[in-house]
């Protein structure tokens, strides 16, 4: 299917992509282009990176939720007899 494109063909592709979007967008479609492909590129080749980023926020969590209360959960109860 894409065997027989040529030069004229991407030229042609270029001039309606200008045409959709406007010059003046261009640029920052550019940009965020750029920026996808990067984050791509980093996902791609560090994929237990996430995990760790998410391991780190859930011990930066616990952290938070012991310090505000040191003594453990506050519970009724009164409302623990009515259930």
């Amino acid at each position: 299917m894409l065997h027989n494109l040529t030069g004229w063909h991407a030229l042609i592709v270029l001039a309606i992509i200008i045409l959709v979007f406007g010059a003046a967008k261009l640029p920052a479609l550019a940009k965020s282009l750029g920026q996808s492909m990067r984050i791509l590129k980093d996902e791609a080749s560090d994929p237990r990176g996430d995990d760790k980023k998410d391991n780190d926020k859930k011990d930066n969590s616990k952290t938070a939720d012991q310090s505000a209360n040191p003594h453990g959960a506050v519970t009724d109860p009164i409302a623990q007899r009515h259930s």
